[in-house]
């Protein structure tokens, strides 16, 4: 019941020592007013009801619900630092410093020698680091993806190696004085430590990168990993990368995007509230492109789209394990920022399936996404929520892809 009609209540009984007024007429009166009350608390309620069922879908197929809504703009007190990372774009000769047993005491390093690639994603407000040293301790390939939050105006820094493909818990920070410092909390040699990444020394021709460890909650730090790049007029293409056949011949599953690279037109469509009944769809027309990481054993996916319910922009970095021989599909969305639970699975007769469990509308689901109808010129995106544990799908998300070709005709 509102103050309002608590006042209006008190005052009514009180009027039933005024003279000229029944009591009977003064409990018509109150009965009268808090109905009216329950009447606007069960409007209340329905309406938040309503709130909570039209919230955006969350995972791969999450976009803007609203696009007119303005999108948040950086306060006076806070920088938007969308191109910090815009220093870094480029090829640059690389020295790797490695302390071989970290926090155990070892004053141990080991030294490499290589390339690293960074590459402008979504105008500067993403990029893509990938990275290929060697040395006497053995070789390192990897590879970062660096996403920026619009709205807490930090980035997220995520690295997986070539080794299993697997993404590593984001480190999360920002850009301050010229310099970068970000961090994670993580479990090393059985313990939880404290991890973080530093970038200074920042010039137009060279930039130094560290890690360091901490035992002891932040009070001391030790460095274990130190990286300077310097300007190299060679392109170092990833394509030069290989990976050496496992034991049991050649791996040809690391290859099965290889039908995806290049460029695409994209016909996109989305159900608008998965899982409710609701059978409403909104439809996008866009484009695609897709790069090659690794010699294939991992790709950069862009996806820029609009259409009648707004503007849709996200990536999806597909990483290959060849130690479990599937794949995993990290999607971010530009409005964020940051990478969803990834879907895990593999090819099989020409069609990709690949399984996570997420929560919708906080509720535990499976989430299907399946990659089908494959031909050198086309290919089927489909993604299904289950909330009986698999028994039933529904279908959410639809792209049809149709690749683009130049002005001879020829395929890009």
């Amino acid at each position: 019941m509102s103050t309002r009609t608590c006042r209006q209540v008190v005052e009514l009984r009180q009027s039933t020592l005024r003279p000229g007024i029944h009591p009977s007429t003064i409990d018509k009166l109150i009965k009268e007013a808090v109905m009216k009350a329950l009447k606007h608390i069960r409007t209340y309620l329905l309406m938040c009801t309503l709130v909570v069922i039209l919230q955006p879908v969350s995972g791969f197929a999450q976009q803007n619900s609203d696009p007119s809504k303005p999108k948040l703009r950086p306060s006076p007190t806070q920088r938007d630092g969308e191109h910090d990372f815009d220093f870094n774009f480029g090829t640059w000769k690389t020295h790797v410093s490695r302390l071989v047993h970290p926090l155990t005491g070892s004053k141990q390093w080991v030294e490499y020698d290589g390339t690293s690639v960074v590459s402008k994603v979504w105008n500067g407000r993403a990029s893509l680091f990938e990275l290929d040293v060697s040395g006497p301790a053995g070789h390192i390939e990897g590879v970062g993806l660096r996403l920026y939050n619009p709205e807490t105006h930090q980035w997220s820094l995520n690295w997986a190696n070539s080794s299993d493909g697997v993404i590593n818990k984001p480190m999360i920070g920002e850009f301050k004085d010229g310099r970068g410092e970000f961090f994670d909390q993580e479990e090393f040699n059985g313990r939880m430590i404290l991890a973080r990444n530093g970038f200074s020394e920042i010039t137009p021709n060279s930039s130094r990168f560290e890690q360091a460890f901490s035992d002891d909650g932040g009070k001391t730090w030790e460095i274990n990993w130190v990286m300077r790049q310097e300007p190299s007029a060679e392109k170092i293409a990833a394509s030069k990368i290989k990976l050496q056949p496992t034991s049991s011949g050649l791996d040809h599953a690391q290859h099965d995007f290889d039908f995806h690279v290049g460029n695409w037109k994209t016909h996109l469509k989305r159900r608008l509230h998965p899982l409710t009944g609701s059978n409403t769809w909104v439809e996008y027309e866009g484009t695609t492109v897709v790069r090659k990481v690794w010699d294939g054993r991992a790709n950069l996916v862009e996806l820029t789209a609009d259409g009648p319910a707004g503007h849709f922009e996200g990536l999806s970095l597909r990483l290959y394990n060849p130690a479990s021989h599937q794949w995993s599909l990290n999607f971010a969305n530009a409005n964020d920022g940051t990478l969803t639970q990834p879907t895990i699975g593999e090819f099989k007769n020409g069609r990709g399936e690949f399984f996570d469990q997420e929560t919708l509308n906080g509720r535990g689901i499976f989430v299907r996404f399946v990659i089908s109808d494959i031909t050198p010129t086309s290919c089927r995106f489909e993604q299904s929520f289950s909330d009986d544990g698999g028994k039933t799908w529904e279908v959410n998300w639809i792209a049809t892809d149709t690749r683009v070709e130049d002005a001879s005709g020829k395929a890009r």
